[in-house]
């Protein structure tokens, strides 16, 4: 009775070992060979009293802030080697930084090779709302979702 058991068990962990192996050996390439979004950049919203809300989330939920909002470190690939960075930040009201003023909100989408991106997404016929611009910590370009919500795009330099 413990062998068919044992058995079992070592088909099982075999299966799931080489699985295992084939998943962390194996990279999903896009047909055009190109990264596109890599993580999110960063969370905006627009609220009533930025610097009350932030001090909101300070206080309540222990975010460590800063002028911007608050910036969570993390560490990206599979090496754990590299640092990245999110960045949280609330909005006046009555911004016109995300476009549409029905617009609530914008995410902000870390990419790779923006430049080859911003090509490729004009072949495929996105809106491209402004030219990249180049900061000392990355470029940025932003661009019109499906329903004409603004996002934004970096490539950003860690």
């Amino acid at each position: 009775m413990k062998k068919p058991i044992l058995v079992t068990l070592v088909l099982a962990a075999t299966f799931s070992l080489g699985f295992a192996f084939k998943s962390l050996t194996t990279t999903y390439t896009n047909p055009n060979n190109m990264k596109k979004v890599t993580g999110i950049g960063g969370v905006f919203f627009k609220c009533k009293n930025p610097k009350e809300t932030t001090e909101w989330y300070k206080k309540h939920l222990g975010l460590d802030t800063n002028p911007y909002g608050a910036t969570f470190e993390w560490y990206e690939g599979p090496d754990c080697t590299t640092k990245a960075q999110t960045q949280w930040t609330p909005f006046p009201e009555t911004t016109n930084y995300f476009g549409n003023p029905n617009q609530n909100f914008m995410i902000n989408y870390r990419v790779e090779n923006l430049e080859a991106l911003v090509e490729e997404l004009k072949k495929e016929g996105v809106t491209i709302v402004d030219k990249i611009e180049s900061y000392d910590y990355g470029k940025f370009v932003h661009i019109l979702d499906g329903e004409g919500n603004k996002v934004q795009l970096w490539e950003a330099i860690d």
